[in-house]
This record gives structure tokens, sequence and C-alpha cells, in this order.
């Protein structure tokens, strides 16, 4: 359970989207970074609200949902403990793309944008080393929703 800052710094140094930075710029997040818990069936965030970070899945599952609010809605994605979602609002700040929904008890940490505008002023090497992570893993989200794509036009 993260409840101080030492056990959040331990949460966030196992998050693969952290992968190769180092002790002072997982400091900076761990100092930075928020704890929020939330029930299952809770919304953490809806799809076209104004969004300024991201989350780090520490606990639980969630799925990220189009179109939450209609008769059309559809899960584009099941993600797991170790994960992250909205850092497209991170990345290019335009309202929410999906909505994400708990399917269990779920705890995240929350990084605002402000957080790594201040590793970027502070370790901008060490902000490189994040934005390729997310970009990366961007790229196979992306090739996986193009594969079901392209799975269910043919």
């Amino acid at each position: 359970m993260i409840t101080s800052t030492p056990a959040l710094f331990n949460a966030l140094s196992a998050i693969p989207v952290l992968a190769g930075t180092n002790l002072p710029a997982q400091t900076l997040l761990a100092q930075e970074g928020l704890v929020h818990d939330f029930a299952p069936g809770a919304w953490i965030v809806r799809e076209g609200e104004a969004g300024h970070s991201l989350f780090i899945l520490v606990e639980g599952d969630v799925d990220v949902v189009k179109h939450a609010d209609s008769p059309y809605a559809f899960t584009l994605a099941r993600l797991r403990q170790g994960t992250f979602f909205g850092e497209m609002c991170v990345v290019d700040p335009v309202p929410r793309a999906a909505s994400v929904r708990t399917l269990t008890p779920v705890r995240v940490i929350e990084i605002k944008a402000a957080t790594l505008h201040h590793l970027f002023q502070k370790m901008p090497d060490q902000y490189a080393i994040v934005l390729l992570n997310l970009a990366r893993d961007m790229a196979r989200r992306l090739r996986k929703l193009d594969d079901a794509f392209a799975a269910r036009a043919s």
C-alpha cells in the first residue's frame, strides 16, 4: 500500500515507463506524484474532459472505453498493474480521447504535466528517457489497434 514517499518511490521505480531513469528523476516524480484510490466501477477520467496528467496503474485493472456514454461504447483496451494511461493529454494538450473505468479496486499515481515540465527543466536527459518510453508504448498500442482493425476488416 502506497502511503508515503518511499513507498511511492518504490512503486514508480518498478514501472516500465520509467525504465532507464536515474534515482534523482524517480525521486522528483515520487515527490510530486499524487496517489488516488478508486472502487470498482469508478470513472478515473472521462472522454472529452480537459486533462493535464497521466496515470500510472499501481494496483488493479481498468478498461479504456471510447464513447462510454453512448449505445456505441467500445472497449479499446484492458490495462493492468504496471501500465499507464492518459499520456496523450500530456504529449498533446487536447481533451481526453477516451474514458477509463475501474474493474477492480485501483490505485494510481497521477503525474501532472507540470511535474514532467519540472523534470525537463532540472534533468532534460531524464525527461527525454521518459518521453521515449511513452512514445514506444504509444506506438505498441497503435500497432495493436491497427492489427485489431485490420482483422475486423478482413
